[in-house]
């Protein structure tokens, strides 16, 4: 486990405040109830959003080839066929993810394949696991193509209430892994996954999913 890239300067910045606040009540207070009061307040303050920046490592140790693997940590909200509008101009199978503020919230790419757009949108900030989140919110879509060119999808990381920065590293033309980061959500937020219609879905509402290592579709040949 380790720190994620995003999360450094945030917990410098984090541990400097801190420090000059306890540091001050040591001074002024001594070894009073409201020092170690503040002081027990901070460090669990400072463990949680440690905790919303770690980054675990992991590798997909599976076949990859026709197959779509969760993007990130969370529950599955969504499961539908709906009528993707921004970029395919046609009904897709939908599989979003919900993170809660509690999840990794590292993302994954879902496929090995090629990076065909990226693209960053601004938005609302409503409830994530709310349908109309998908469009209305600040998102970022990326659309992939396999390796083999016989399938593409489309990736929207989308913000949440709490959400306020959503970092995608994705860029048109390059070649993915599925190992790789995608980006990063800060706070509760959603994934959302549109593939091909007649791709089999193996996953089920309600169902927790781990990033980089859940498979939740199966591409027809």
């Amino acid at each position: 486990m380790k720190v994620h890239h995003e999360g450094r300067d945030v917990l410098v910045t984090y541990f400097i405040i801190l420090a000059l606040l306890n540091g001050a009540l040591w001074y002024f207070f001594h070894q009073s109830v409201l020092s170690y009061f503040i002081g027990g307040i901070s460090l669990i303050l400072f463990l949680i959003v440690l905790n919303f920046y770690r980054s675990p490592y992991r590798r997909f140790k599976g076949e990859t080839k026709d197959i779509v693997v969760a993007s990130a940590d969370g529950k599955i909200v969504a499961i539908e066929e709906v009528y993707e509008s921004e970029y395919f101009n046609d009904r897709r199978l939908l599989v979003s993810i919900f993170m809660s503020p509690f999840n990794v919230h590292a993302n994954w790419y879902p496929i090995n394949g090629k990076v065909l757009e990226s693209k960053h949108h601004d938005g609302r900030f409503m409830a994530a696991y709310l349908p109309k989140s998908s469009t209305e919110n600040e998102r970022s879509t990326v659309v992939m193509e396999t390796e083999d060119g016989k399938h593409q999808i489309l990736l929207r990381q989308v913000a949440g209430a709490m959400a306020r920065r959503i970092v995608t590293y994705a860029r048109v033309g390059e070649v993915a892994h599925i190992d790789e980061h995608l980006g990063f959500i800060k706070l509760g937020s959603r994934v959302d996954v549109y593939l091909p219609l007649g791709t089999e879905i193996l996953v089920e509402m309600d169902q927790k999913v781990t990033g980089n290592q859940t498979v939740i579709a199966k591409f027809k040949p």
